[in-house]
């Protein structure tokens, strides 16, 4: 079965919503790492006067750990998943949070303009069929200087690594789908991280799409060498039109 893009995928976690947070939940740390990988944007002052893009925001998870790293930030939320927002626009937020329905390939079409100061994209680009032009589009909304951080599950390229992986789709993940029906995403969330890049390549792939100072971070637990933040910044010098 081919992996789920587009439509089918933003389908299939409508379908999957419901469930998804308690599935999350079970995840050891899941929550913690994405406070980490929302501070390593490393914004001043609580973020006051900036403005955050949340790109791929699901239930808000990544949404609340970018409104408590930066309690004085702009943030706005983009998914695909119609689904998904309806959960994340029914918890409570501060109005300096709003939430936008939209591809991550049809920013601009949705009204969400920059510039950012940064953007946080979490567990979105292995499921993109275009990430090379998602990546380019986010580097054009930032401001100079702003930074990406890119919270994905990417395996580091040893043996180890990806057997660690296939162990716990195998054990947990499956099992859990095959339970709450939703086996054909989780499945989809096994093949997506074996299938795309490892460390490396993604590192190269965000500076071919032109981010400096590309750093590749670990997390800690039992993700260690499956999921990374990816920190990349665009250059300070640079201006262009694309808002």
């Amino acid at each position: 079965m081919p992996l789920l893009r587009d439509t089918a995928l933003a389908d299939a976690f409508d379908r999957g919503s419901g469930r998804y947070d308690r599935l999350v939940s079970l995840n050891p740390g899941y929550h913690a790492q994405l406070r980490r990988s929302a501070r390593r944007l490393g914004l001043p002052d609580g973020g006051a006067g900036r403005r955050v893009l949340d790109l791929g925001c699901g239930t808000g998870a990544s949404t609340a750990a970018l409104a408590a790293a930066f309690p004085a930030a702009e943030i706005v939320g983009v998914d695909a998943s119609a689904g998904m927002l309806e959960r994340a626009r029914a918890k409570r937020w501060p109005s300096r949070v709003r939430f936008v329905h939209a591809p991550a390939e049809e920013l601009r079409r949705a009204g969400v303009h920059g510039p950012f100061d940064a953007v946080l994209a979490a567990y979105l680009f292995r499921n993109l069929t275009d990430p090379d032009t998602v990546l380019r589009t986010v580097r054009g909304l930032l401001v100079p200087g702003g930074r990406l951080a890119v919270h994905e599950y990417a395996l580091g390229g040893r043996r180890a690594d990806r057997l660690m992986w296939d162990a716990v789709c195998r054990g947990v993940i499956l099992p859990l789908g095959t339970a709450t029906g939703d086996r054909t995403l989780y499945r989809h969330l096994w093949r997506s991280v074996a299938e795309f890049d490892t460390v490396p390549a993604f590192g190269a792939r965000l500076g071919r799409a032109g981010f400096e100072d590309v750093r590749v971070l670990p997390l800690p637990g039992w993700q260690t060498g499956i999921t990374h933040t990816f920190v990349g910044r665009r250059a300070a010098g640079e201006t262009d039109g694309a808002r």
